[in-house]
């Protein structure tokens, strides 16, 4: 069976059978969703197998010492970066591109493999399913809030909720804010890996937060608050989102003055300078 994937979000999901065959689905709720958007020329598909004879491909850099980054080239849907997080006691996968080949297992098998694949929210989920599978299979974690989001269901796929430590010194953090289930990582080496939850900006010095990035919905003023203050109860550095983007330093004050500067405006504290 060919392994599907819808072509705008890059989320892997179950086909259905027609008299004809096997067809992928009619729809992708994922980018029908306020927070996602289908194209002007309609819903698309693709498939691993395609992407594969095309030349897609998975790119590996080392962004810091034991932090992987791992990106499609050319972008699959909305083109996250994967992050591999290495420890001495196994490795996270997190949010997994929507493209994976057997090259792309093999080089981070090479480096360690990986011992749980997590989410910061369903837009990122991926090719999550398939990642598992070749990698030997370990757990998928996501978001209970989030579960029904998920378009392909495996017996990988385990719920969670609230803190959970995925693995020592990397824990994983419900927020909210984008999806009820939006998650974070702190990696007790001082770097939260923020998924969209915060996105650092072009600057590297500051970040935002959206309930819709390409449709330009902002959320509240107490919800901006509430992320922050939940981001930053702990201390870190660095700042890993989830398209190559980074706050490379002094991350955490950073993420409260964008929070600050943020609520401002949406408040109307600003309103004098328009």
């Amino acid at each position: 069976m060919a392994e599907w994937l819808c072509a705008t979000c890059a989320v892997e999901t179950v086909p259905r059978m027609t008299a004809s065959g096997e067809e992928p689905p009619e729809r992708c709720p994922i980018c029908e969703d306020e927070r996602q958007y289908v194209p002007p020329t309609g819903q698309e598909w693709t498939t691993l197998q395609r992407l594969q004879r095309e030349g897609e491909h998975i790119v590996v850099a080392e962004l810091e010492p034991d932090l992987y980054g791992l990106r499609s080239e050319p972008k699959v849907g909305i083109g996250q970066q994967g992050l591999l997080l290495r420890t001495p006691d196994g490795n996270l996968l997190w949010d997994p591109p929507g493209y994976v080949d057997e090259a792309a297992a093999a080089a981070v098998q090479d480096l360690g493999g990986v011992a749980v694949i997590a989410t910061s929210h369903p837009h990122m989920f991926g090719a999550q399913v398939t990642w598992s599978r070749m990698l030997g299979d370990p757990p998928v974690l996501v978001n209970a809030a989030d579960r029904h989001w998920v378009q392909r269901d495996d017996p990988a796929i385990q719920s969670w909720t609230g803190e959970e430590e995925v693995l020592p010194g990397v824990l994983l953090r419900t927020v909210g804010g984008h999806f009820p289930g939006s998650a974070v990582v702190h990696w007790d080496r001082g770097v939260v890996l923020s998924g969209d939850t915060v996105f650092p900006g072009p600057s590297q010095r500051w970040g935002t937060f959206q309930r819709s990035f390409p449709n330009d919905i902002p959320l509240s003023a107490a919800v901006v608050r509430r992320i922050a203050d939940t981001v930053c109860d702990r201390p870190f550095d660095r700042m890993y989102g989830n398209l190559g983007n980074v706050i490379p330093r002094e991350a955490r004050d950073a993420v409260l003055r964008s929070a600050d500067r943020y609520i401002g405006w949406v408040s109307g504290a600003f309103d004098h300078l328009t």
